[in-house]
């Protein structure tokens, strides 16, 4: 019994005397995210959707923005298989089915943009001249923004009166939810950019 005690409270003391360092370095890193989350449209969204990133991210605004765009990626993804999906609901007809066929087609422009907009930023070299970094910048920018307004035009195709309230609000609650990380993503490649000019 004593030797059990024993062995309880030297695991105690070693978890709590190693703890801090790794709680100051998780600490620091979540403060980064929390602070660069700040210019966005959505911080605390912003901050739930990355933190889990932490490791990756670290103290790099460009590995921020690149990460929040494989989030928005990740998502639209889901979501334009959903809307996909609802092409074939059988009560879903005439008006409201064309909606929903147009917004299958702006979910995949907009996965298509941002795709493009993760690539470019990736293969970003921190030894090109300002004017190389400008120009890649600025199409990551266009597509990121061309995005956020694919995820807006699909939204809008469900706005008003219907038959079908239910699945025109599931589909905008959820391309809603995509064009909130993607407005923020959009922010926090603007503030990358923004370091560098």
């Amino acid at each position: 019994m004593a030797q059990t005690s024993f062995l309880c409270l030297l695991l105690f003391f070693s978890i709590f005397c190693t703890s801090p360092v790794a709680m100051a370095k998780k600490s620091g890193k979540s403060d980064f995210i929390r602070t660069s989350c700040g210019v966005t449209q959505y911080p605390d969204l912003c901050f739930e959707s990355l933190s889990v990133f932490r490791s990756e991210i670290r103290q790099s605004p460009r590995q921020i923005a690149q990460t929040a765009l494989h989030v928005s990626l990740s998502r639209a993804r889901s979501v334009r298989s959903y809307v996909s999906t609802m092409t074939r609901v059988k009560g879903i007809k005439g008006r409201d089915l064309q909606a929903v066929k147009d917004c299958v087609d702006n979910m995949g422009d907009s996965v298509d943009r941002l795709s493009k907009s993760i690539k470019e930023l990736g293969e970003m070299s921190k030894g090109k001249n300002t004017a190389d970094f400008m120009w890649h910048m600025s199409n990551v920018q266009t597509w990121v923004s061309a995005a956020l307004t694919d995820e807006n035009t699909c939204t809008e195709g469900f706005t008003g009166h219907g038959k079908n309230t239910n699945y025109r609000a599931g589909i905008r609650r959820r391309v809603t939810g995509v064009a909130q990380v993607t407005s923020n993503a959009l922010a926090l490649v603007n503030h990358f950019a923004a370091k560098h000019y």
